[in-house]
């Protein structure tokens, strides 16, 4: 694994755009070339509180969790993500790159390499669930997102980690 303070972060920060909430207090994050080949990412998230460690894809439309945030550290191959929704940003990942989805962020996997994995895990091994925007969820999802807790620890680099630098608010 790198040290934080070689990578590069990306930080992005939507407003809610009426179907997709987003998230006013956390940032997505996007830590760019943070994983080494010979990491161990399941023992790494497990490490920092980040559980209900799963390994797969991301969904090809735009989706949130309402109850939790999520990190997705890209295992293989690349992809282009649409992250904040409609009005949001496409961003390339490639192996090797971690990002961290706070609570109401969406994101959409637009299109893949063949052997495009992730690992995902959620904080503290929470459960999560599936929100598309749909207007009969939206009052009860604003409340759960607020709800949801600050890390103990950034996902990849624990207690002293560069998450809490750009989530300050929660």
């Amino acid at each position: 694994m790198r040290k934080a303070a070689d990578i590069e972060i990306t930080s992005l920060k939507y407003a809610d755009d009426g179907m997709i909430p987003n998230n006013a207090s956390c940032p997505l994050l996007h830590y760019k070339n943070v994983i080494e080949e010979h990491d161990d990412t399941e023992k790494i998230l497990s490490a920092n509180n980040w559980r209900g460690i799963w390994q797969g894809g991301v969904a090809p439309y735009h989706h949130y969790h309402g109850i939790t945030h999520e990190v997705i550290v890209i295992d293989s191959g690349t992809a282009t993500l649409h992250l904040g929704g409609e009005e949001g940003t496409k961003v390339n990942v490639r192996a090797g790159d971690a990002v961290i989805i706070p609570a109401g962020f969406g994101h959409k996997n637009i299109e893949s390499s063949p052997d495009f994995s992730v690992f995902g895990a959620y904080l503290d091994g929470k459960e999560y669930d599936f929100c598309y925007g749909k207007k009969e969820e939206r009052e009860e999802k604003l409340k759960n997102i607020r709800k949801v807790p600050m890390p103990d620890k950034d996902p990849v680099f624990g207690i002293d980690g560069p998450l809490f630098k750009y989530w300050q608010d929660v």
